[in-house]
């Protein structure tokens, strides 16, 4: 599914499962995590409730933990369910909303889909710290560190694997999917501090871009006022 269309078995199927879908997400400018299944569930026209809480407030910790005592965005809430983590979020959603294929249909895309959002999930750590997701900003030439190069360099092997075999309609497993969101905060980073990626992934970046979901969170982005100071000063580092 590649537009914020409802599928016309949706309706039933939040019925069925869930009658009311509540997302708690931090600031759209610097919030990766918030990112991924926000943009999952705009993409698959899985209707929801929005709860914006910004960072870095005096009452930031106390609003988070209202829903959850991890007290880290996101957070989903359907009715008396409760999921933290954005991978557990997004499994929850693939599995209340199966017709809607979130992930490849194949099983052999499947598995590897999830591998590298797993990947992504508990890598990448030179990446994250040197260039922290900030939508707003241009800071080209900044963060690129030995060890943020490296995993520029396994992000760009990854993406290219995946393209090539089983990416024909443009995205990473053919059809826009979790991976493809799980990916969209580092097209965000590249993008920001203006990593220079071969001709393909460019494309690919590009049409992560383009997509109505995500670009809608860059416009909801751009627009925000607040800052969170450290995690500005940090960027620019």
């Amino acid at each position: 599914m590649q537009d914020t269309e409802i599928h016309p078995a949706l309706a039933a199927l939040l019925r069925e499962h869930r009658s009311h879908l509540l997302l708690v997400i931090g600031n759209k400018n610097y919030s990766s995590w918030s990112m991924r299944p926000w943009v999952v569930m705009k993409a698959f026209g899985i209707p929801f409730e929005e709860v914006r809480i910004p960072l870095g407030q005096p009452d930031t910790t106390s609003r988070i933990t209202a829903y959850s005592a991890a007290g880290k965005v996101p957070i989903l809430v359907a009715d008396d369910i409760t999921v933290w983590d954005s991978m557990a979020i997004c499994e929850f959603l693939a599995d209340q909303f199966s017709i809607l294929n979130l992930w490849p249909e194949d099983i052999a895309a499947r598995a590897h889909a999830r591998s590298i959002c797993a990947e992504m999930h508990s890598g990448f750590s030179s990446l994250r710290f040197d260039m922290p997701m900030n939508i707003r900003a241009e800071l080209h030439g900044k963060g690129k560190t030995l060890g943020a190069q490296a995993d520029i360099g396994r992000i760009s092997e990854i993406w290219e694997d995946c393209l090539t075999r089983f990416g024909p309609n443009g995205f990473l497993f053919g059809d826009f999917s979790i991976a493809d969101a799980y990916f969209a905060p580092v097209v965000m980073r590249f993008r920001t501090y203006g990593v220079s990626l071969a001709p393909a992934l460019q494309a690919y970046a590009d049409r992560v871009c383009a997509h109505p979901a995500v670009a809608q969170w860059m416009q909801e982005a751009t627009a925000e006022t607040e800052s969170v100071p450290w995690h500005d000063a940090r960027s620019e580092g």
